[in-house]
């Protein structure tokens, strides 16, 4: 019997490894058409609107959606209106492996970083360290239940919310974006891993802490 493409993905124990899952679940991502893509977009952008956990939230970082992932630009559109300013998120050109937050406007110019990744400007004074944001919506590749982020295996994310397990009160609210077809019954998670607090797909809200 087939498996339905909505259920979680379940590995195989030969396809239980992070890099296995990764490649499975960026295919399953990119399989889906462009008017999935946009549908999915503006379903989640309305759970998002509707999200307790970012009605006070005045600081956002966000990303461009690339491989798949799904767009955050529909919640983006609509919840300007209410004051917010978002980010994007940028190599830091000191710290390795670490990134910054810069503003994100309509008018932001955007040059490719070193992974072809469209990223604003380095801009030193307009720049916000990552426990001064309210909330982080995050890409993935997978997520579970738990918490759990399968992200696309740079650390870059971890690493720089890595303060949040020492100082837990300066954390933002951590959210996965993701589509619902992403969702992994369990991953395997290694020590360095940041949980995430919420995630948001086309067709829920998971509150997990």
């Amino acid at each position: 019997m087939r498996t339905p493409l909505t259920a979680p993905f379940d590995p195989h124990p030969e396809q239980s490894s992070r890099s296995a899952i990764r490649k499975a679940l960026r295919h399953r991502r990119r399989s889906l058409s462009q008017a999935q893509q946009k549908k999915s977009a503006a379903q989640m952008a309305q759970h998002l609107l509707a999200s307790p956990s970012l009605y006070r939230a005045r600081h956002i970082a966000v990303y461009l959606a690339n491989d798949g992932e799904i767009d955050p630009a529909p919640y983006l559109r609509a919840a300007r209106s209410r004051g917010i300013q978002f980010y994007l998120p940028v190599l830091h050109p000191f710290r390795d492996g670490h990134m910054v937050f810069t503003p994100f406007t309509e008018s932001t110019i955007l040059r490719p970083n070193r992974f072809g990744i469209p990223e604003p400007v380095f801009d030193g004074p307009e720049n916000r360290p990552a426990w001064a944001l309210d909330a982080v919506l995050l890409p993935l590749v997978g997520f579970d239940l738990d918490g759990g982020r399968l992200g696309m295996g740079g650390g870059f994310y971890d690493r720089t919310f890595a303060f949040v397990r020492r100082t837990p009160r300066l954390a933002p609210k951590l959210i996965g974006l993701a589509h619902e077809i992403q969702r992994v019954a369990r991953l395997p998670i290694e020590p360095w891993d940041i949980p995430l607090q919420g995630i948001v797909t086309e067709q829920r809200r998971y509150d997990l802490q």
